[in-house]
């Protein structure tokens, strides 16, 4: 049987660089299976896999990326997480989910929360720690957006499908 399917936005390579240095130094080695992400969908049935990528390109070609930023902490049970603010890719993330309603998970219909897990998997006293920290000297940044990705689910690491870039002269998405 097919694997579910995530869909998530790429980071520019600066961006992605910060985050994933974040994510090695404070999330558990041994658990650390995927590179630092912000998922738009978590498990969309494989049987979509031609619909999803006609839908991607669409959204993305000609398009110039979606503003985004990293506007909070989350605290997690287990973890810390940064809150990434980007009215333009929930915009993207709605055009898609629109098409699929009815396959989706009740989390990918729950109302979206988009964020990027520096940590996760640590004992609440851990994770409390990292978010007083990381705290202490936040500022909210802006962060590029590339495009988007689709990945299969085999419960361990994933496995990449497809990139779509947004445009870099393209008409951007709202701030």
């Amino acid at each position: 049987m097919s694997a579910p399917i995530i869909v998530t936005a790429l980071f520019e390579a600066e961006d992605f660089a910060w985050l994933e240095a974040l994510r090695r130094a404070h999330f558990p080695a041994d658990r650390n299976q995927v590179p630092a992400h912000l998922t738009l969908f978590q498990h969309l049935p494989p049987g979509i896999g031609e619909e999803l990528d006609r839908r991607l390109r669409a959204e993305t070609r000609g398009t110039g990326a979606p503003l985004a930023r990293v506007a909070g902490l989350m605290k997690l049970e287990q973890g810390v997480a940064f809150r990434i603010d980007s009215p333009g890719l929930e915009e993207v993330r709605a055009h898609i989910g629109e098409a699929f309603v009815p396959m989706l998970t009740p989390a990918d219909r729950a109302p979206w929360r988009p964020h990027v897990t520096i940590q996760n998997k640590v004992l609440p006293q851990e994770a409390a720690a990292l978010h007083q920290a990381l705290a202490a000297d936040f500022r909210a940044r802006s962060v590029g957006i590339a495009g988007l990705s689709t990945w299969r689910y085999r419960g361990g690491p994933w496995e990449p499908i497809a990139r779509y870039a947004f445009s870099r002269s393209g008409r951007s998405r709202r701030s």
